[in-house]
Parts: structure tokens; sequence; C-alpha cells
């Protein structure tokens, strides 16, 4: 069962209904909404736990996103005691991280207006319009949902923020992995409000 006693109590009534991605934005039409963005925290393995750092950076958002790579859900569980938390399967995630119903292959929400993707590895844009997926095993797909407005995307173990074609592509990197060297790395807070976006990138 999910936490929920530090939930806001915006998101309480959606926190173990299936259909929770497509209602999420109805709690926020009437403020900023402030998500919370990590990825690759390889945990226990490349660190024993979350850096404290993290949850500092994560104060006050109203929703957390991993995307992928998080091995054990203990992650999660830490992460939610701030926010609700979704997280995107990652390739080197362990199985019963994979059965762990905040964790899927894709989540789509509709935030503020707009679309937003939560995978972990970056899909590919065809010229013919259509998306190729990559799924955590990294076999190519064809993706027919709609369009998305922004991409928050892990794998690459770097920083990116990029518009392309309209759309804004975000991975925060890793807070503990990041360039693939130990310590102290990044996490992102991805601020939307009335259509708009913006994307802080925090050195921990």
């Amino acid at each position: 069962m999910l936490a929920t006693m530090a939930w806001p109590q915006r998101l309480v009534n959606f926190c173990c209904r299936p259909v929770f991605d497509k209602e999420v934005s109805a709690a926020y039409n009437d403020a900023i909404m402030r998500i919370g963005l990590l990825s690759d925290t390889h945990i226990p393995e490349v660190e024993k736990e979350l850096p404290p750092q993290v949850m500092e950076a994560f104060q006050g958002v109203d929703l957390i996103l991993h995307a992928g790579d998080i091995y054990a859900t203990s992650v999660l569980d830490g992460l939610e005691r701030i926010a609700p938390v979704l997280a995107a399967s990652g390739d080197d995630d362990y199985a019963s991280t994979l059965a762990d119903k905040r964790v899927k292959d894709k989540h789509i929400l509709k935030l503020e207006g707009q679309t937003l993707w939560l995978v972990h590895m970056r899909p590919l844009y065809l010229t013919s319009g259509q998306w190729l997926g990559r799924n955590p095993s990294g076999q190519n797909k064809q993706d027919r949902d709609d369009n998305p407005d922004i991409i928050v995307f892990g794998h690459e173990h770097r920083t990116v923020v990029q518009h392309t074609n309209g759309i804004l592509y975000v991975n925060s990197g890793s807070p503990t992995f990041i360039n693939y060297l130990r310590g102290l790395g990044t996490v992102g807070i991805l601020e939307l409000n009335s259509g708009k976006a913006d994307v802080l990138i925090v050195q921990l």
C-alpha cells in the first residue's frame, strides 16, 4: 500500500487508482506545479541510500518523477515521504522493482495543460511524425501515443535541457552517479504554470 500521510491533500484521492496518470492534473488548476526530477540512483550498489541533499532539494514539490534505474524500491518509499512518486522502469532495474505499481515502462501525465512522458530511454522521433520508443530491454517499438510537450528521461547519466521540434527534453542526470562517477550529482525541478515549463538543474 502506498503511504499517503505526507502527500498533498489534493492528491490523496488519486493515490491508489489506476487512472492516476490521466487525472493528476485536476488537482493543479489553481497554482504553479513543482515537480522533483531524478534518475539513475543505482541504490544500494552505488550508494547505500539517497543522499540527504536530494530530500532537501525536493522540499515543497508536489510530485516526484524518477526516470528509472532505481534498483531498490526503498528509494521510492523514501521519496514518497515528501510527495507522490511515479517512476519509469530502467534497463537495469530489479524484477521486484518492476513489479511495484508506481513503476511503468512509460507514464503519460496531463499536467497544467501539457502532456508529459516519463520514460527511461529517450525515444526517437521519426521524420514521418511518429515516435520510436525503446523499452527497458533496449528494443525499439513504434509509439502511437499522443505527442508529448515534455519528455522526462534518464539512462544517459548526464543533464539535458533541450527544446527540439517544440518538445522539451529533460534529463536531470543522477544524484549519485553523474557522468558514471560516484559522488554527489544532480537532480531537477520542473515548474509548470498555465502551459509554460521551466527547468532548474540542481547541483547537490
